[in-house]
């Protein structure tokens, strides 16, 4: 239950009733009366909500803003509702304050819904595919794409958490140019290890690292086995050349590089794309649908695209090329699908791709989460899919910003423990799985990040993750030791939890009561940043109620138990909140 919304609508209701009556006595004339906000303030002493009814109806009433919020004040009828007074303040703000049996439901509510506590129906089972990272399958994943799994995975969880039914799906560019320039890499790689220098080297050392740094240096380029311009360097490249090299020796050497290209393609891309699904497993990501782009060509759907969209006259033919009208669709010009020589641009399988999941497919939405270098990317592919009958406000895409990664104050561009270039699974060399999710969404996905190292393994305060899980474990560790010596969690409904009145037990209260709302909100505005804030939120108020308020030692048995229950409560909602984000909410620490 959401307990924030539903006493925001409850006090909505209350105000209207209470002019319905004013207007069948005469005091309010019964005409329409513009919208008015209920919010909650800053400022706790405003009040828990607090409404601009007055100041909004003034014109219609004709009547003095303080005027008309005491009238409505009087003539508000409380009983039954979660406030016990409503009070007016300054020129004729509605201030409600919730009264002690809120705060108790509250703690009823989350024990009772348990794991389930912070869920709702909102996404009314609509079907939303979230697209994230989808790397490219030619070589490993970078700090980009950390950032990028921890946002997209989490966003679907709480996609999930707000009743959507979500999935998560990583498209292979497994086609296309990328795949020839892979190709040509491995290829190249290949003949100079069947070199008769390579083979000197290669005899003499069984080490792939070692055999990098002998034939190619330290940047895979040099005068003996020189590289041109359009190709991988990376050592997995060699790697793979010398793992094909030890299992079939130069079995290709002799044959065509058209046959030897797709020879090495077909044995290293399926090692690579295992590889990703291995690596983001181990970042805690489980996909439900791994979607090549392979299947779009193989189905011929780029061409059947380019030809509804010549058909339909949203195309033509210029200098042997076909482009797309896109500025028909307010893009500043319009973009070649199919070049001269007959060959369709990169863009052409991408709307393919999408036109698959929203007609095709019929997702109720789909939402790619994508790095900041596509703004001018989704304008294009938004014009596309208008032109097709495609309703474009079903694709949704999160900008993604870069992350600077620092150690020391400095920019990192290598793994301390390994010594590689810093990708995923050497930044999880270095961190926690649980630092690196819980960092890379503690900022919008617009917003630019400096990952700090440093901080991601400080077992201290300054540490968010830390902090938070070291709320949860002092939890888990107060209530075990109090089982220990013979107090164990209450049952809701034997607690006196009208006891729980106090600032800061209200104040751990209500931080518990914004989960659900806080959930609705970040699932609203694709925002999965908004759980960790909230999380280390709710943490300190923890903390600071746990250093006001005694639990083991309070006044009377009755008290401890209530505040006992709280905890759990407190507890449950942490647990939920990390299991979310996939982070481990630890027991002991």
């Amino acid at each position: 239950m959401n307990h924030i919304s539903a006493s925001s609508s409850e006090a909505k209701k209350l105000i209207l009733e209470a002019i319905g009556r004013l207007v069948a006595d005469g005091v309010f004339p019964a005409d329409p009366l513009p919208a008015f906000n209920i919010e909650i303030p800053a400022d706790r002493s405003h009040g828990d909500f607090a409404s601009n009814v007055a100041m909004a109806s003034a014109k219609a009433l004709h009547m003095a803003p303080r005027k008309i919020a005491e009238e409505i004040a009087n003539a508000l009828d409380l009983k039954g509702s979660p406030f016990d007074k409503v009070e007016i303040a300054g020129p004729g703000f509605m201030n409600f304050y919730l009264g002690q049996r809120w705060y108790s439901n509250v703690v009823r509510n989350v024990i009772a819904e348990g794991e389930r506590y912070g869920c709702s129906d909102i996404g009314k089972g609509k079907r939303v595919l979230v697209e994230f990272v989808s790397a490219n399958p030619t070589g490993p994943m970078h700090v980009g794409n950390a950032r990028g799994g921890a946002i997209g995975d989490t966003l679907a969880s709480v996609l999930q958490a707000a009743g959507y039914h979500a999935e998560r799906e990583f498209y292979v560019n497994d086609a296309g140019n990328q795949i020839e320039k892979f190709g040509k890499s491995l290829s190249l790689r290949y003949m100079q290890l069947c070199s008769e220098k390579g083979q000197a080297i290669y005899q003499s050392t069984p080490d792939t690292d070692a055999l990098c740094k002998l034939i190619y240096g330290e940047n895979g380029n040099t005068e003996d086995f020189p590289m041109p311009e359009d190709v991988y360097l990376g050592q997995d490249i060699i790697a793979h050349a010398k793992n094909y090299y030890d299992l079939h020796g130069d079995a290709l050497a002799s044959v065509s590089d058209e046959e030897r290209r797709k020879a090495l393609v077909e044995y290293a891309l399926p090692l690579n794309i295992a590889g990703l699904e291995h690596d983001l497993k181990q970042y805690r990501i489980v996909y439900d649908n791994w979607f090549r782009e392979s299947t779009v060509h193989a189905k011929n759907e780029t061409k059947l695209i380019v030809d509804k969209l010549l058909e339909a006259g949203k195309a033509y033919e210029q200098d042997g090329a076909i482009w797309f009208k896109a500025t028909d669709y307010g893009v500043d010009k319009d973009f070649v699908l199919r070049r001269s020589n007959g060959l369709y641009t990169y863009i052409v399988p991408d709307i393919a791709y999408h036109y698959d999941k929203l007609v095709t497919r019929n997702f109720d939405k789909a939402i790619n989460v994508l790095g900041a270098d596509h703004h001018g990317y989704v304008p294009r592919l938004k014009a596309a899919l208008t032109a097709l009958g495609v309703d474009a406000s079903k694709l949704e895409v999160i900008l993604m910003q870069m992350v600077a990664v620092m150690r020391d104050g400095q920019p990192v561009k290598q793994s301390k423990r390994s010594g590689k270039a810093l990708t995923l699974v050497t930044l999880l060399e270095d961190i926690p799985v649980d630092a690196a999710r819980f960092f890379f969404n503690l900022r919008e996905a617009n917003s630019h990040f400096e990952f700090d190292l440093d901080l991601a393994v400080e077992k201290s305060s300054s540490n968010p993750v830390y902090y938070v899980q070291y709320a949860h474990a002092r939890i888990c560790s107060l209530i075990r030791n109090l089982a220990e010596s013979g107090v164990p969690i209450p049952a809701a409904d034997k607690a006196q939890l009208d006891l729980l009145n106090s600032p800061a037990e209200r104040e751990l209260i209500r931080q518990v009561a914004l989960m659900p709302a806080e959930i609705e909100t970040a699932a609203a505005q694709l925002d999965p940043s908004r759980l960790t804030k909230y999380s280390v939120d709710l943490a300190a108020q923890f903390h600071k109620f746990y250093d006001a308020c005694k639990v083991r030692d309070a006044e009377t048995e009755d008290l401890r138990d209530a505040r006992l229950l709280l905890c759990d409560a407190v507890c449950r909602t942490l647990g939920n909140t990390l299991g979310l984000l996939k982070v481990t909410a630890p027991e002991r620490m």
